[in-house]
């Protein structure tokens, strides 16, 4: 009875975002069983990134500029939706400062408040903490990579003087909640795999992160908070189904990382590397497409809507990602659940419209969730792309062996292990960024 009052208590505390005003919505559809055996791959087609709104095919590299647009505002149109117009007055104040246990890893946390004036004369806003580790030696303005975690700043590291978030956090093993979605002491330190600080600032990089649920708490409540309400001319609904939802909300987060970033002295400004795992590579992704400030893009196991093919419905499909977070994407995406062969975007088109900046997508041996074939095969079918801007992308269709880096100015790996981001993955990283930052 024990066990199983505590597998009833993970599944729902799991289930917590999905669950949120489900006495609002519908019944879910059924959704099919999903698919891990390559056997059963339908046939599809993947759309050619090269060719315009006039199915002309460009065939000069002067040609991109216009077509990459073209590919964006279709991803906009049908999967995450469009990122508002409206200017934020921006604020930062740096509340805590110093050095890390290492002794050469500096750690700056700074709250970002923004806040817009609206017609009706209020003014909403919201804080986001950033925090920002740097090498203490460094003689010059080093690169930084850029990236959103799931837990809180706290859960990076062990380090006692990192802030714990004030805003709404998941109740989970990982989080160590105790008091109703309220981050506490007991959830320091439990991400620190993901984030090995010292290892990066020894390479003579930054890092930078927030928590993703400053931008926009990861449960759906018809987009009430986070961010949302600074436009809420902006507000996703049935009239406006190409409106953005979180993943996009979470890269416009990362976007106005990058103005504060890039006023800090010690920081790169053109060396900022957006970087995330699952749910927020998917976001990174997205924020590097949109943003050509973000020098490199990096996925990471970022799965269906992010790095994968969704047209091979390996893994997790459209139908379950959007029935399972309905807040995700733009409301145009759900006319695709099982009806993948009718999307007029692929996920190639995303990794092709952050050319000629590199990207590299990595994934995992046994995260087939994230379907690590498709996931390879985005950055092959973009690679024409690359090759049109005079730049190499992959060497082949074939996937290569586990544990083994390949591509050009798309690079890929595939990691032995499940789905997470580890040394390995920063190390090649790091490599990647050290080629194409000379």
């Amino acid at each position: 009875m024990t066990a199983f009052r505590k597998l009833f208590g993970m599944f729902a505390m799991c289930a917590i975002g999905v669950l949120v005003n489900a006495q609002d919505r519908p019944p879910k559809p059924e959704i099919r069983p999903p698919n891990q055996d390559e056997s059963k791959v339908p046939p599809y087609s993947v759309p050619d990134c090269l060719v315009g709104k006039d199915g002309r095919k460009i065939t000069k590299a002067e040609e991109w500029p216009g077509q990459q647009k073209y590919l964006i505002d279709l991803l906009a149109t049908h999967e995450y939706g469009y990122l508002p117009k409206g200017a934020v007055d921006l604020t930062t104040e740096t509340i805590e400062e110093g050095l890390m246990a290492d002794g050469k890893t500096i750690r700056r946390q700074l709250r970002m408040t923004l806040s817009r004036t609206l017609p009706n004369g209020s003014k909403p806003q919201i804080k986001i903490d950033l925090i920002l580790f740097l090498p203490k030696n460094a003689t010059k303005p080093v690169p930084c990579f850029v990236g959103l975690n799931f837990r809180g700043n706290h859960a990076m590291s062990d380090d006692p003087k990192i802030l714990l978030p004030a805003t709404w956090v998941p109740e989970d093993s990982k989080t160590k909640t105790t008091d109703g979605n309220k981050a506490n002491e007991a959830g320091r330190n439990q991400a620190a795999h993901r984030w090995p600080i010292t290892e990066i600032t020894d390479r003579g990089y930054g890092v930078a992160s927030a928590y993703y649920g400053d931008i926009d708490p990861d449960f759906d409540d018809g987009f009430q908070n986070g961010v949302h309400p600074l436009f809420p001319e902006h507000a996703p609904d049935e009239a406006h189904p190409d409106r953005w939802g979180s993943i996009a909300a979470w890269a416009w987060g990362l976007q106005r990382i990058a103005d504060v970033l890039q006023k800090q002295k010690e920081v790169r400004p053109d060396g900022l590397l957006v970087v995330g795992h699952s749910r927020l590579g998917k976001a990174a992704l997205w924020a590097g497409a949109t943003d050509s400030r973000f020098r490199i893009v990096y996925s990471n196991n970022s799965g269906c809507g992010g790095a994968a093919l969704s047209k091979r419905v390996f893994g997790e499909s459209v139908a379950r990602i959007n029935t399972s977070f309905p807040h995700w994407f733009c409301r145009n995406f759900r006319q695709y659940n099982d009806k993948e062969g009718n999307l007029p975007v692929e996920q190639n088109m995303l990794i092709a419209s952050i050319a000629p900046r590199p990207v590299y997508i990595a994934s995992a041996t046994e995260d087939l969730w994230a379907d690590p074939v498709g996931e390879y095969l985005s950055g092959w079918y973009a690679t024409e792309t690359y090759r049109l801007l005079g730049l190499e992308g992959l060497p082949s269709q074939e996937m290569p062996a586990p544990e083994k880096s390949v591509g050009g100015s798309i690079g890929f790996h595939l990691r032995v292990g499940k789905h997470d981001i580890l040394l390995y993955d920063w190390q090649k990283y790091m490599d990647f960024a050290d080629r194409h930052l000379k």
